[in-house]
C-alpha cells in the first residue's frame, strides 16, 4: 500500500530523495517544503513546493508522513533543526531503506533514517534519528551510532563502536573493535580510529588518527552545545 510522503528540503539531497523513495520504496511523494527563507520555486519535479511553516494547512500530517532530506556541512546541526520542526507539526517521519541494503534483523533504526544501497547492518546495531548512510558502508556488529550522524560511502565500523551524535565519517575512514567517537566528530577521508577519543568536537586525522588542533566547533564557526 502506497503511503503519501512530504519530503522537507529543495536541494541536492532532496532530489535523491525523490528518485529513491520513487523507484525503491511503497511511497508516493507528494510535494517538498522549505522554510520561508528559502522558498524560491512553487514546483519540483511537478509537484507542489510548499513553505514549511504553513506545511500542514496543503499536507494533513494525519495523510501525509514526512522526510527531511537536508544535508549540511554545519555538523549537521541544520537536519537535526528542521527534523525537530517537522515532528512538532505533527508528521511521522519516514525511513528509506535500500532494498539492495542488507540490514539484520535484529538492528534497530531510528526514524528519519536513509540507508542507500549495498550497506552492510549487522546484528544488533542501532542507529539514532536523522542518520544518513550514504553507498557501501559497514556497520559491524553491536555498534550504535547516535543521532544525526551522516556516514560517507565505504566507511568500516567494526563491532561494539560507538559514534557520538552529529557526527561526520569521512569516505574509507576505519575503526577498529570497541573505539568510542564523541559527539560532532569530524573524521577525515581514510583515517584510521585505533582508539577510542571521548572528547567532543575533535577533528581526526591520519592513519593511526590523531586529533587536529582545531575543534570542529572552531572550524564550522559553531558554538559547543550548552
Amino acid at each position: 500500500m502506497s503511503e503519501n510522503l512530504l519530503i522537507v528540503g529543495a536541494g541536492e539531497f532532496a532530489d535523491i530523495a525523490y528518485e529513491y523513495f520513487t523507484v525503491d520504496s511503497p511511497y508516493t511523494v507528494v510535494g517538498f517544503a522549505v522554510e520561508k527563507e528559502y522558498f524560491t520555486e512553487s514546483e519540483k519535479f511537478g509537484l507542489p513546493v510548499v513553505v514549511l511553516e504553513d506545511a500542514v494547512d496543503r499536507f494533513d500530517p494525519a495523510a501525509t508522513e514526512a522526510h527531511v532530506a537536508i544535508t549540511s556541512t554545519q555538523l549537521n546541526r541544520v537536519r537535526e533543526r528542521l527534523i525537530t520542526v517537522t515532528r512538532d507539526k505533527g508528521y511521522t517521519l519516514a525511513n528509506f531503506i535500500s532494498p539492495r541494503a542488507m540490514v539484520w534483523r535484529t538492528a534497530t533504526l531510528g526514524s528519519n533514517v536513509f540507508i542507500f544501497e549495498n550497506n552492510v547492518v549487522q546484528h544488533g546495531v542501532k542507529i539514532g534519528d536523522g542518520c544518513v548512510l550514504w553507498s557501501g558502508n559497514h556497520i559491524g556488529h553491536q555498534t550504535e551510532i547516535d543521532d544525526y550522524c551522516f556516514l560517507s560511502s565505504h566507511v568500516v565500523i567494526s563491532g561494539y563502536c560507538k559514534i557520538g551524535t552529529r557526527s561526520f565519517l569521512g569516505v574509507n575512514a576505519t575503526f577498529a573493535d570497541n573505539v568510542t567517537v564523541g559527539a560532532d566528530s569530524l573524521v577525515g577521508m581514510a583515517a584510521v580510529i585505533n582508539k577510542s577519543f571521548d572528547e567532543p568536537g575533535l577533528i581526526l586525522n591520519g592513519n593511526p588518527a590523531v586529533p587536529s588542533r582545531v575543534s570542529s566547533y572552531r572550524y564550522y564557526k559553531l558554538k559547543p552545545p550548552a
